[in-house]
């Protein structure tokens, strides 16, 4: 990857490091429906008044049909079942389910990128460093199982929906793209959120947080991601997915004074392997290979 490319890589997993903490937050005042059209409306709204200023929404002509189904399955679906399922979970198992995303991008896409060896090591030094990270907390409610199994269910849409992205709208500006699947959403779920509006007074905490999810977590994040998929392919965008509980150690660490641990430093270690050796170029051979069943 580029520095570039490198560049998008960090600041998607910062951005997409922090939203479990803040969805905790927005979740004690307002509905997980209401957050998630709430932040969606915000990157909408941010995000609409560039792509005029640039001329890139015409790049939608025609081509709403996948803008639709992008929207579906990387926003409305994933969006809906975290927020629903981290009700049920503990936030790190919440991590360590996400982090199955570049595990499964790389089953669906091994046709046309082959897995070699390295790659292989490398998904599973890399999700190992989360396991380690995060540990293996399977505490929850009576629902903790539905809440694991949606959460699982986002994180294989997240996946579909990154192949998608390389597959089907490489060629669509990341303004324009990112405008489309907000504001589809937001359509989509306007109406349950207004059923959803708050009766109770809403903390200015809990506001403060959506609106942080919607403008960086959400606006920004999408307009980065989409990007870093065209410049580096979805099997390397995927790999945010083991940078993100990284973030969220660090912000613990920074902001609550949580201690450092060996799991901690193991997993960090683990995790820089993993992605590193995810993200070499595949060998010689291999690039033939995928080049000669290319051009067949």
């Amino acid at each position: 990857m580029n520095r570039l490319a490198w560049f998008l890589f960090v600041s998607v997993s910062v951005l997409w490091g922090i939203p479990y903490f803040l969805i905790k937050i927005a979740i004690d005042d307002l509905s997980p429906v209401f957050v998630v059209a709430g932040r969606v409306a915000i990157a909408a709204a941010v995000l609409i008044p560039v792509a005029l200023m640039r001329g890139s929404l015409s790049a939608l002509r025609g081509r709403m049909p996948v803008v639709t189904l992008i929207a579906v399955v990387h926003i409305v679906g994933p969006f809906l079942l975290i927020t629903y399922g981290e009700q049920h979970i503990s936030s790190s198992l919440t991590g360590i389910l996400i982090a199955v995303e570049p595990v499964v991008i790389a089953l669906l896409m091994s046709r046309t990128e082959p897995l070699s060896p390295i790659r292989v090591a490398g998904l599973v030094v890399g999700f190992a460093g989360v396991v380690v990270l995060v540990g293996l907390d399977v505490s929850g409610d009576r629902y903790g199982l539905l809440g694991a199994g949606m959460v699982l269910l986002a994180a294989i849409s997240y996946a579909v929906a990154t192949m998608l992205v390389q597959r089907k709208a490489a060629d669509i500006p990341p303004e324009a793209l990112t405008v489309g699947t907000t504001a589809i959403t937001t359509v989509v779920l306007l109406p349950f959120a207004l059923l959803a509006w708050p009766t109770e007074p809403v903390g200015a905490d809990s506001w403060a947080a959506l609106a942080v999810l919607g403008v960086f977590c959400t606006a920004l994040a999408l307009l980065a991601f989409y990007r870093l998929i065209v410049l580096a392919g979805s099997n390397r965008a995927g790999l945010v997915t083991y940078v993100n509980p990284v973030v969220a150690v660090l912000l613990g660490v920074v902001l609550l004074n949580e201690s450092i641990g060996v799991a901690t430093v193991a997993g960090f270690a683990l995790i820089v392997v993993g992605c590193w050796l995810s993200t070499r170029p595949a060998p010689a051979p291999l690039r033939k290979r995928e080049l000669t069943f290319r051009s067949s």
